[in-house]
């Protein structure tokens, strides 16, 4: 395999090789010296000498200890599903090697050295980076959420949103939890906590109608007034054998900020578990940014292992961070490795804290909405906490017709880029989006739970020019509705005094208490097609009890984002009444992530309980 010397430095501020061959000259006399009970010369004596032998040293490239060779991870899980790779990956060897020296103050280079000419081993153009200094401080980045309101029907009897599959939210949530603090408001997405579990949706036939669509209602746990209406998609599973062949670029930040053990070290082991997966046919780039971009694997074939992996495992972190560039290279080289009729995609690996270069959201959006008509989409993995920026991964994947994950175990790793490879490359839907039109004969009120950013306008639902979510193959979407029936008293809006709503004038003899519509498109096509489906009143369920244990499971979740949240809308179901949902809910469980669930709610709980010397704040339990 041919490689490329580039210089990613700028500006370029590397310790050059005589300055460490001075070094090593110096520290060799200095041990010589103490071992043979010598007092080492003056510097008067020594630096005439010293200096001509340096200069007859001959330069060599600085180099990295000899990388070892990548190790079987053990992948089969313990009791519940979760075992020893639920624990951060060890930093690298190299990285415990590193010696300690002060950082460069203007260096914006990452660690792969300025190259000349071809060279054979990779690890010959790596330059230990200098150490970094991270900030103490909390910096990380949540989009505001404003919770979704009650609707009236009368006024607005029809809801609209683009369907949504991330689950970063989730695993991000799930890290906090674990490190004991509660999450802020803006880091809890509930649609990605519902999404992140599977329901069993019937499965289709056939990818010639890629979804089966899945109603259910029943009493809201935490109003029984009220009732919560359950949509499922179920995407269909595509073989592994039949999956197109992959064109993946690696966009991985190597900068100075991506030094810690759940960081780059773990994203390395990440992305390894996703190169096992990969066959002759696939193609693999990877691509490196910091200060400046480079390429350190141009495509290369997938059953090509040894190659993948060695050049995951030289990556050493060091630099400031200009993603915008790095973003650029990631998509030409897309476009050289292109497969048509294929999986083109870029994967961003990174903790999202660009510092120079096009640092703007909105900058940044526009760069990849040019890109993404070119049949390249864009996947982001976050990594990291104290400067994670997940508005920015969250939006980039949603412009980018990809999807966000956010990776904070090696055994969230497997679940997103092993056990739901397909859901995360392979896309068999986009512009998806569901309408429901309430009838106000039946429904008084109604509240979309989560969704707050996938929000359309009426009209957007049949034009095809609106951009939507997508869903991979073997993908489930779950989307939850609270509402309030006409009659039942509980209505929380008033009416209007002088005003009536000409469709209540003559009673309904409909038992419909609405109407699904499902807009998508099939990969290749710019038409969308349509779905549509009635829910009645004979569905409602007499008690929550009585429905199904994924409903059960969902209304749980839910509630529990709720909570998080501080959303004014779960009454007196507090974290106590959350964990008995899901207990009666579990059902099958084979990765243990209700039980995971589980615990994560009765950690919620014990973190919300105040001080006991503390005046009681009426805190839900």
């Amino acid at each position: 395999m041919n490689t490329h010397r580039l210089d990613i430095n700028a500006p370029k501020r590397s310790l050059g090789v005589p300055t460490l061959a001075l070094s090593a000259v110096a520290t060799l006399l200095l041990l010589q010296g103490c071992g043979s009970g010598q007092q080492p010369p003056s510097p008067a004596q020594s630096s005439p000498t010293s200096e001509k032998q340096v200069n007859a040293v001959p330069a060599k490239p600085v180099q990295l200890p000899t990388p070892r060779p990548a190790q079987p991870i053990n992948l089969e899980g313990g009791s519940g599903g979760v075992d020893a790779m639920d624990q951060p990956a060890r930093a690298d060897k190299s990285l415990e090697r590193m010696p300690a020296q002060a950082p460069l103050a203007a260096t914006s280079g990452i660690a792969v050295q300025t190259l000349a000419a071809p060279r054979g081993d990779l690890a010959e153009r790596i330059a230990i980076a200098p150490a970094y200094a991270g900030s103490p401080v909390d910096r990380e980045q949540y989009a505001a959420l404003e919770t979704n309101g009650v609707k009236r029907v009368a006024d607005e009897p029809v809801s609209t949103f683009s369907v949504d599959v991330d689950s970063g939210s989730y695993s991000n949530v799930r890290r906090m939890l674990r490190a004991g603090q509660l999450p802020p408001a803006n880091a809890v997405r509930i649609e990605e906590m519902l999404n992140y579990f599977d329901y069993a949706y019937p499965r289709p036939a056939s990818g010639e109608q890629p979804f089966s669509l899945t109603t259910e209602l029943a009493p809201a746990p935490w109003d029984t007034r009220r009732v919560l209406l359950r949509v499922g998609l179920q995407g269909y599973e595509v073989e592994a054998s039949q999956r197109p062949a992959s064109n993946l670029v690696f966009l991985v930040d190597v900068s100075g900020s991506m030094h810690s053990a759940d960081k780059l070290p773990l994203l390395k082991r990440s992305l390894q578990l996703l190169t096992r997966q990969m066959r002759a046919e696939d193609r693999i780039s990877l691509v490196v940014y910091a200060g400046a971009s480079g390429v350190v694997l141009p495509p290369t074939a997938g059953n090509r292992q040894g190659e993948i992996t060695h050049a995951l495992q030289q990556l050493e972190a060091g630099g400031s961070t200009n993603g915008a560039a790095g973003i650029e290279l990631a998509y030409q080289m897309a476009q050289q490795g292109f497969i048509e009729g294929g999986i083109n995609r870029v994967v961003l690996a990174t903790d999202g804290d660009f510092n120079v270069g096009t640092v703007n959201l909105e900058s940044l959006k526009n760069l990849i909405e040019r890109r993404r008509d070119s049949g390249i989409s864009l996947t982001t993995l976050g990594f990291g906490q104290g400067n994670y920026n997940d508005a920015l991964m969250e939006q980039l994947a949603d412009v980018g017709n990809g999807n966000h994950a956010y990776i904070d175990t090696l055994n969230e790793a497997r679940k997103v880029l092993v056990d739901e490879l397909g859901s995360t490359l392979q896309t068999i839907a986009s512009d998806v989006k569901i309408q429901i039109e309430f009838n106000p004969h039946k429904v008084s009120e109604y509240r979309l739970i989560g969704y707050e950013n996938r929000l359309l306008a009426r009209e957007d639902f049949a034009n095809d020019r609106v951009d939507a979510g997508e869903i991979g193959a073997g993908h489930n979407v779950t989307a939850l509705y609270e509402l309030t029936l006409a009659g039942s008293g509980a209505e929380r809006i008033e009416p209007l005094r002088y005003v009536r709503a000409p469709d209540l004038a003559q009673p309904s003899t409909s038992s419909e208490l609405a109407y699904l519509r499902l807009r998508y498109k099939l990969p290749g096509e710019e038409r969308s097609r349509l779905l549509e489906q009635p829910l009645n009143a004979a569905q409602l369920q007499g008690s929550l009890e009585s429905s199904s244990e994924g409903m059960r499971f969902a209304a749980a979740v839910a509630g529990f984002g709720q909570l998080l949240r501080g959303d004014d809308y779960s009454g007196e179901f507090g974290y106590k009444e959350v964990a008995g949902l899901v207990a009666g809910a579990r059902g099958q469980d084979p990765y243990g992530y209700r039980g995971e669930f589980l615990q994560l709610v009765h950690t919620a709980r014990a973190l919300a309980q105040p001080l006991s010397t503390a005046p009681n704040t009426g805190t839900r339990q």
